[in-house]
């Protein structure tokens, strides 16, 4: 049987036989602050290019009361199975489908998503429908490329707010009847629903105007920064408006910040969900605020790239997302008055090493996946279909032309607005504007797997000058298990040549030559005869997506100078070296954890610096020798605290300091000190500890034995809020006691009642690594629960826990023994089999790396 996956020839064969025209959607939400379920009553119009043809329309539900179908009443037993309606003997041309059904609001994320907010006890209700959940809420031939109208009426309770795609209508007796949408897929309708804060302004320019509305919980209203959230939202219409040469294609754009939310935001046309932790109760860095505003623009550019122009089938689900990622990062970085030029920075040091992990897995795939059926997809929104693909795109960009690639995409949004496309209609768009042959690029590109290795080839003569210069491309092995053969590709990379300053003591560029890197030697002729720099930078500006390897006397210099680089882009470059270097067990440990305490210091970027403080602790937790890693713990740690004390009183760098010491506080001294800091005995000047500063301390107490349920339930009290009730969740199984850990996996194993968000906090609770011996006898209990968890679950329930409480903590050949003896004997779906390799891939890197620091 289907179950409630759909495969891509399915796809293919009902889109070749069908063409959908409109949809009716009535649902009956009046009784959603009490839950339980919900009538829902579609109709829907399509055309069967066949007569008596055979098809099925998705629906998810507990009950299903009627189905009629062009009149007639079907027998609701004999049709409707698993997740689908059978219709049969469908007419040629016109049928109308009536569909009545009691469908299930759920506490997962997915779907219609129901929450109640502890502060003021009423319901917030929003939907989430990629990939393939709409058909929770109606009846939807749950494909992209069956576009159609949608037409929704509401009934909801008294005094609530409804928003959809369309307008917001006035309501009649408690009824919100909407004007149809634009052609549109399933996936990107959405509902909002519930007592919601709103904030409303337009977007005016040129004789155009766009109502514009920011929504919230009433209980985030004081701390929504709406000002901010518009200036971002105006930036994005400019400039992207212009790049794109067409007009924003909807009526209106609502942000709505909603609770609960799965992922980062989600594109829905016209009415944007966002997670509502993006609205900051307390002081963030100047970092955070950059992120929040990289997902405003993503979801923004989505408008074009993916709602008006969407994919024919989610194996160019990375077209949507690359785009979106490239165009957000780049409009930060090239827009007049951005507040953050530096976002390519930012890139090269998270997006990128994201993408570097995950090609680097034995999933990994080429950017255009073979998506063979909703399952492959769904855990296809990975490091490769964001990041890795953004990153090629920039390099497109770079190959063919920043002006040429946009007149390309002018052209693709004019040819094919309202349709569905696949790779080969953007390309050749790009081929008619620029002139380049691109199909060996995005055969190398675009539909082979791995990464390469850039090395400098450097000669010099007796006085320093250099005799020759070349760049050598690697191809190295795909890792095992996954398949494709290693490819050199053909690189547009810019090098850099970087000498000190003798004034201002930096590092700055001193030249610049960009060029194509084809082949295994590439010979830089232009380089030759002139004296070697200090410092030799390939990608430098991160034109391209390789992994980066300086010459010895680079690394040399860079290794006693990183944090001088005048520039935060190279300094962002040469970090990620150092740390791809130490995840790849070339540089140990404790080398790289000397040169961040090194350079640090000196780096002003505050996203780069949490960037450091983030991967130091993962180095330390997992990739450290054991027998030395409390010494290297207590290093960093101690330097931590030197660092928060030397911060300007109240900056960015003060706040991060505060939070990466108290991640690893660890010593009587240390955890006094988070003690004296959450009562008030102690104080740091400037350095507020308000709420969700307190909760981090809260949270390090917790895991450290020195604060029991009755600390955290006082701590709950003053944070009486669903992000207080989050992180009491967190802490209390952090404790280390093995009734803390018996309660916590009982809650998200043997039980599925917890919503979304408090299943994952107390998943990150439970797994702390100082505690390996006291969940060392959760690595059995894992593989012995995952498989049923998995088939009793959601898709997004079910790889929290499969993902979150594997054994990563227990770093061990056990470790890899058992997963390999349960991937041998469970036979579990190729979507749990990855996501469990991927997994096991962590642990053995982390027995590589510890190796590689003991030695």
């Amino acid at each position: 049987m289907p179950g409630t996956n759909l495969t891509r020839e399915e796809a293919q064969q009902r889109a070749k036989l069908l063409t959908v025209d409109s949809y009716e959607i009535d649902l009956d939400l009046s009784g959603a602050q009490e839950g339980g379920t919900y009538r829902s009553v579609t109709t829907v119009r399509f055309d069967s290019a066949e007569a008596n043809a055979e098809t099925f329309i998705d629906l998810i539900a507990p009950a299903v009361h009627e189905v009629v179908l062009n009149g007639h009443a079907l027998e609701v037993g004999a049709v409707f199975r698993d997740s689908r309606i059978a219709l049969r003997h469908l007419r040629e041309g016109r049928n109308e489908l009536r569909v009545v059904a009691d469908c299930e609001y759920t506490n997962t994320g997915e779907g219609l998503h129901r929450f109640v907010d502890p502060v003021d006890q009423q319901a917030y209700l929003y939907t989430q429908f990629e990939v393939p959940d709409a058909r929770r809420v109606f009846a939807s031939f749950e494909q992209p490329d069956l576009k159609a109208t949608f037409r929704f009426t509401v009934t909801a309770p008294s005094g609530w707010t409804v928003i959809s795609n369309s307008p917001t209508p006035e309501p009649k007796d408690d009824v919100w009847s909407f004007e149809p949408t634009p052609r549109i897929s399933t996936y990107i309708t959405a509902l909002i629903v519930g007592p919601y804060h709103a904030v409303h302004s337009s977007y005016e320019k040129d004789g155009q105007s766009v109502p514009l509305g920011i929504y919230c919980r009433p209980s985030l209203a004081e701390f929504l920064d709406a000002d901010a959230i518009f200036e971002v939202t105006r930036q994005g219409f400019d400039w992207f408006q212009e790049k794109f040469d067409y007009a924003y294609p909807f009526k209106k754009y609502d942000q709505l910040f909603v609770p609960e939310f799965n992922a980062g935001a989600m594109e829905n046309a016209g009415a944007v969900t966002i997670r509502d932790q993006y609205v900051f109760r307390s002081k963030v860095t100047d970092a955070a605020y950059e992120v929040r505003a990289e997902t405003i623009l993503h979801e923004l550019a989505h408008m074009w790239f993916g709602d008006l122009v969407t994919m024919e089938w989610w194996n160019d689900l990375w077209l949507n997302e690359s785009f979106a990622t490239y165009t957000s990062i780049a409009c930060q970085a090239y827009a007049p008055d951005s507040r953050w030029p530096h976002s390519w920075t930012t890139f090269a040091n998270s997006m990128k090493t994201w993408a570097y992990r995950q090609d680097q897995l034995p999933s990994t795939h080429p950017i255009m996946a073979d998506i063979r059926d909703l399952d492959d997809v769904l855990v296809n929104f990975d490091g490769i279909t964001y990041a890795k693909g953004a990153s090629v795109l920039k390099q497109l960009v770079a190959y063919v032309g920043m002006d040429e690639f946009f007149q390309g995409v002018q052209a693709y949004f004019k040819r094919h607005a309202f349709g569905n496309t696949r790779l080969s209609d953007l390309l050749g768009a790009l081929e008619e504007t620029s002139g380049r042959d691109l199909q060996t690029w995005s055969r190398k590109w675009l539909q082979t797997a791995g990464i390469n290795v850039l090395r400098p080839v450097v000669d010099v003569d007796s006085a320093g000058v250099i005799t020759s210069f070349a760049v050598k491309q690697e191809a190295p092995a795909l890792p095992a298990g996954a398949t494709g053969e290693p490819t050199l590709r053909p690189h547009r990379i810019a090098i850099g040549l970087y000498d000190l300053d003798d004034d201002s003591g930096k590092l700055v560029r001193t030249d610049r030559v960009e060029l194509d890197v084809d082949g295994e030697l590439t010979a830089v002729e232009a380089l030759v005869g002139r004296a070697r720099p200090a410092v030799v930078l390939l990608n430098d500006d991160d034109l391209s997506y390789a992994k980066v390897r300086l010459d010895t006397e680079s690394l040399a210099f860079v290794t006693e100078h990183l944090g001088d680089f005048e520039a935060s882009l190279p300094r962002a470059l040469c970090w990620a070296s150092a740390w791809d270097m130490t995840r790849d067990a070339e540089l140990p440990t404790r080398d790289y954890l000397a040169l961040v305490l090194s350079g640090i210091a000196k780096e002003s970027d505050i996203g780069v610096v949490q960037s450091l403080h983030r991967q130091v602790k993962l180095a330390l937790d997992l990739y450290a020798d054991p027998a030395g890693r409390d010494a290297l713990l207590a290093r960093w740690t101690g330097a931590a605290l030197e660092h928060l004390r030397a911060a300007e009183p109240g900056g960015d760098h003060q706040l991060a300091w505060a939070r990466a010491f108290a991640a690893t506080a660890r010593t009587e001294s240390d955890l006094a000190l988070l003690e004296g800091l959450l009562d008030g005995s102690e104080t740091i000047e400037g350095l507020a500890v308000d709420t969700e500063l307190r909760w981090s301390f809260v949270g390090r107490l917790a895991a450290m034995g020195r604060l029991d349920e009755a600390g955290i339930a006082a701590e709950a009290e003053r944070d009486r809020t669903a992000a207080g009730e989050r992180h009491a969740a967190a802490a209390r199984a952090a404790r280390p006691t093995p009734e803390a850990k018996a309660a916590a996996w009982a809650s998200v194993v043997e039980s599925d009642a917890l919503p979304n968000a408090v299943q994952e906090a107390v998943i990150s609770g439970f797994v702390q690594t100082e505690q390996r011996e006291l969940l060392a006898p959760y690595a059995e209990k894992y593989f012995g629960a995952v498989k049923a968890v998995w088939e009793s679950r959601s898709h997004e329930m079910a790889q929290q826990v499969a993902v979150g409480l594997y054994p990563s903590v227990q770093v061990s050949a056990a470790t890899l023994d058992a997963t390999d003896a349960w991937l041998a004997s469970a036979e579990p779906t190729p979507a749990l089999r990855r996501l469990i390799t991927e997994s096991r891939a962590g642990v053995d890197r982390a027995l590589r790396a510890q190796a590689a620091d003991k030695a």
